[in-house]
């Protein structure tokens, strides 16, 4: 039974001044989390038992899976991560240290070298196949932009499994496996999802989904599709590009275009000058940005913008990415900022990519590599032609889907699983074989599955309060029933003593406001901040042989006769 009178929390009553979102300030001002650094939390007592029981609903399905657990360390040697080429890859996000002895080690930011070689270690053939094994662990990742609280953090709670079968039938039928156990376990968590294509990214891979928790303050964005039900992250989503006839353009024409260094300014000025009635959509907007200390340019229709973040899940094995900044045009004059354009890229030594809307035989409206100069009827294939295309603008509401052309929503959420056909990348790298039916050594195939187990605890939060506080579903609750007692007679104090006991006694786990020194108000405003399902109010109506009953997800509110409580909570909670 968790006691108000002795349990050690403090309650806030105003936000803290660095949250943006709804679970960040609820959590602390409730007392489940404190900061300690950006991006590291603590956690209290009542943050300890939500995030358990999160654990337990996870665990509990891994094991109806017929997953197993183990464990790893957090501290880890480098010589795995070098066989797999990620102790350079991960790039600055890895924390990296070194012991007494000089020797390399890292802070695990997740553990597909370890899973791989525990099995390497333990099995030969193919009849130890299949197998799934699972941990839930503190992960370690040095996030640029720490925020949203335990959203994003550097420090975070992770539940990570890996499946090795012989062969890729049998990862598909381990993948499905994970699949519905995910989907399971985020039911039981009450949480609403939506399960989303996605890129593997640094994972490597083929297959991968997102389980996305849709919340209006979400990091990540993703489509979907109202006719046909395609739903895809936006890093993931292929770009629906109708085939066009362009005709034979006239050669290229250098126009007198002063202080135009936008695209609005730039159609400005064509409509007027050149009577040219074009839009954003006719100009080619060449945005110039540093991947890996090397410049590329990438072409997009004026009227969009690039997504960074887009653009860096589709250029695979590129470490860091960003956009140039006036010292890299300081360096590069021959690059005039604001008129860049395609046909001398190759002049300049840029690698140059386009959006699929940048067709081949297309022609633009685009930089002329002059100051005040623009260049027209700039066709590719003709003028310039590219080293890639690439899925790099930015997607919004009503491009077309990509499986039936309608129109697609965009919605924003908070990623609480992701789970990926990792293929033999890892196996490979790190020579995990098996002996197969011929005694011939085959390579095992691999899955990855990571659910976030803290940044669940977060989504549920975000997804379940309102203005004055959290609403806890059953299974990660504190306690089912918080029992307030009110007053200054010892009755109330007695009987809501009695309740408790009762409720423990038939498994119905307990918070119980004792607290003799705290007026009514506080301790209401400390049960609705706090957030269990069941509010029990024992004070003036026991006069009267009632009690009050507030659930606090409908906010319906009721009084009881006092021995009828006990049966009545016990057929709510079941």
């Amino acid at each position: 039974m968790l006691r108000m009178s002795s349990l050690f929390l403090r309650t806030l009553r105003d936000d803290p001044s660095d949250a943006a979102v709804s679970s960040h300030k609820l959590l602390v001002r409730a007392g489940y989390i404190r900061p300690i650094a950006a991006g590291i939390f603590s956690w209290l007592p009542l943050g300890v038992i939500a995030l358990r029981n999160v654990e337990r609903v996870i665990r509990e399905e891994m094991d109806r899976a017929g997953f197993q657990e183990v464990h790893f360390p957090a501290l880890l040697p480098k010589d795995p991560y070098e066989k797999t080429n990620r102790w350079e890859e991960y790039g600055p996000a890895l924390f990296r240290l070194q012991d007494r002895k000089g020797s390399d080690y890292l802070l695990g930011p997740t553990h597909e070298e370890m899973f791989t070689l525990m099995v390497k270690s333990e099995y030969s053939s193919y009849k130890d196949l299949p197998l799934s094994i699972y941990q839930i662990q503190t992960k370690y990742r040095d996030e640029a932009r720490p925020r949203s609280g335990i959203i994003r953090g550097r420090e975070f709670v992770m539940k990570d499994s890996y499946s090795f079968d012989v062969d890729d039938e049998g990862l598909e039928l381990s993948y499905q496996k994970h699949r519905d156990a995910y989907i399971s376990t985020f039911n039981r968590l009450g949480l609403k999802f939506n399960i989303v294509s996605a890129m593997s990214g640094a994972m490597g891979g083929s297959k991968s989904e997102e389980f996305l928790a849709p919340c209006n303050t979400g990091e990540d964005t993703y489509v979907l599709c109202p006719k046909c039900g395609y739903a895809a992250n936006v890093e993931a989503m292929t770009t629906k590009v109708e085939t066009k006839e362009f005709g034979n353009p006239p050669a290229m024409e250098i126009l007198d275009t002063p202080d135009t260094p936008t695209i609005d300014s730039l159609v400005e000025v064509m409509n007027k000058k050149y009577s040219a009635n074009v839009t954003g959509a006719d100009t080619l907007k060449n945005v110039l940005l540093m991947a890996d200390g090397q410049p590329i340019s990438v072409l997009v229709p004026g009227d969009r913008e690039v997504d960074l973040k887009r653009l860096e899940a589709n250029l695979p094995g590129v470490q860091e990415l960003r956009l140039f900044e006036d010292a890299d045009f300081a360096k590069r004059p021959e690059l005039v900022k604001g008129y860049v354009g395609p046909q001398d890229a190759k002049k300049f030594g840029l690698k140059l990519y386009a959006d699929p809307r940048v067709q081949l035989g297309s022609h633009w409206i685009t930089g002329a590599n002059q100051r005040n100069k623009h260049m027209r009827y700039v066709t590719h294939g003709r003028d310039f032609t590219v080293d890639g295309f690439i899925e790099a603008a930015e997607v919004r509401e009503g491009d077309a889907c990509p499986s039936c052309t309608t129109a697609v929503v965009i919605d924003r959420a908070i990623e609480i699983g992701h789970i990926f056909q990792l293929g033999r990348k890892y196996a490979q790298a790190l020579d995990l074989t098996v002996l197969d039916k011929e005694g011939k050594a085959r390579v095992v195939t691999m899955g990855s599955y990571g659910i976030g187990v803290s940044r669940a605890v977060a989504a549920i939060a975000e997804q379940s309060h309102d203005e004055i506080g959290l609403i806890w579903p059953e299974e990660i609750a504190p306690a089912k029933v918080h029992i307030v007692a009110t007053g200054k007679e010892d009755l109330p104090f007695e009987t809501a003593e009695k309740f408790a006991q009762q409720l423990e006694e038939k498994g119905i786990s307990v918070m119980l406001d004792d607290r003799r020194d705290a007026s009514p108000g506080v301790k209401f405003k400390d049960a609705e901040l706090i957030g269990n399902p069941y509010i029990v109010i024992v004070g003036k109506g026991l006069q009267d042989g009632k009690v009050e009953l507030r659930v606090r997800k409908s906010g319906e509110k009721s009084e009881l006769p006092v021995g009828d409580l006990i049966s009545h909570l016990t057929k709510l909670i079941g």
